[in-house]
């Protein structure tokens, strides 16, 4: 899957089939806030938005930047994905 940042509109995207899929972020010292998840009308595909999610995971570890959650599926992934709960900021907890 390829992942873009699109810096204009604040937002990782991919193209699925059945449209553009992206992760929309505001970004404020050193951290990431993964803010909204945008979907097809009528998409559903949970293990797709994992991958998306997963690969910005990997992106955020490789600048070295931590991630803060605000949508409530985004802080469901970390609860599946317990190795990336070292990307939280200090005192946030999920």
């Amino acid at each position: 899957m390829e992942v873009k940042d699109n810096t204009f509109a604040r937002q990782f995207e991919t193209t699925v089939t059945e449209g553009l899929l992206s992760v929309e972020y505001s970004f404020q010292e050193k951290k990431i806030f993964l803010t909204k998840i945008n979907t097809p009308e009528g998409y559903d595909n949970q293990a797709v938005i994992d991958v998306l999610l997963k690969n910005i995971m990997e992106l955020s570890i490789e600048k070295k930047i931590r991630v803060v959650p605000i949508h409530p599926k985004i802080a469901a992934f970390f609860k599946k994905n317990p190795k990336y709960k070292e990307l939280l900021p200090p005192g946030i907890r999920i």
